[in-house]
């Protein structure tokens, strides 16, 4: 008896899943009124514009440097530039090493809209109807989920270049070799880009929900027919 149980509930599972997927989609249609190719293809392009928008926007000089999306230093440089400011070469340590961390930042942010797109084109149905009657935030969950490790990857050695680029590194070298021949101080070792890449996506992240509520919740930033179309009857949902 088990384990005809057990063999009923493993064809139940399933079933009702894609059930449970059905009336989702058949909400969608019923409230949005179109088919579910518009349904998709409308998300998709409301993403593209949102996840574009957002790395366009961290890319341009001063767009992680003077936003609320700047990056500061890691506690451990916060440290060092504390024990630092008073001694000769070092007096503006922490506002030349922000300045090049966010400077590094935003030339890594252009390698974003890419594999955002990859993501986008790679959505199904199913994601596209769940994200469009979903939370304020399930593209941006979804684009997390899809895109974060990749992008980590595509960003570290960009950061890396971007820093000795604009002197960062040979900067924080100077500082801590300074640092660590105090006596009695705990050595450091922090890795500057490790911890710019981690702080610029979280940015990047945030800018692309703050887009995402925008075409949801503003009439006006639904720049096209398709987009007026799909997210008008979503407002009721």
């Amino acid at each position: 008896m088990k384990s005809i149980l057990a063999i009923l509930l493993f064809i139940s599972v399933p079933f009702f899943a894609e059930a449970q997927f059905g009336k989702i989609l058949d909400k969608a249609k019923e409230q949005v009124g179109i088919g579910e190719d518009d349904i998709s293809g409308g998300l998709k392009e409301a993403l593209e514009k949102g996840a574009g928008r957002a790395s366009e926007t961290l890319s341009i000089e001063d767009g992680f440097y003077k936003s609320v999306y700047k990056i500061t230093l890691p506690e451990e440089a916060q440290r060092v530039v504390k024990q630092l400011s008073g001694m000769p070469g070092f007096r503006n340590l922490e506002e030349d090493l922000v300045e090049r961390i966010n400077r590094a930042a935003e030339l890594a942010a252009n390698k974003a809209k890419p594999i955002f797109v990859d993501a986008i084109k790679a959505m199904s149905i199913r994601d596209a109807t769940h994200i469009l009657m979903g939370e304020d935030d399930a593209a941006t969950q979804y684009l997390h989920r899809n895109t974060h490790d990749r992008l980590f990857a595509e960003f570290l050695p960009v950061i890396q270049s971007a820093l000795d680029e604009v002197n960062a590194i040979e900067l924080w070298e100077s500082a801590t070799t300074a640092y660590n021949r105090i006596p009695m101080v705990r050595k450091v070792e922090t890795r500057l880009d490790d911890h710019v890449t981690r702080k610029a996506l979280e940015g990047l992240f945030d800018l692309v929900a703050v887009e995402e509520l925008k075409i949801r919740t503003d009439v006006s930033a639904r720049t096209s027919s398709r987009l007026r179309e799909v997210f008008a009857k979503q407002d009721k949902k």
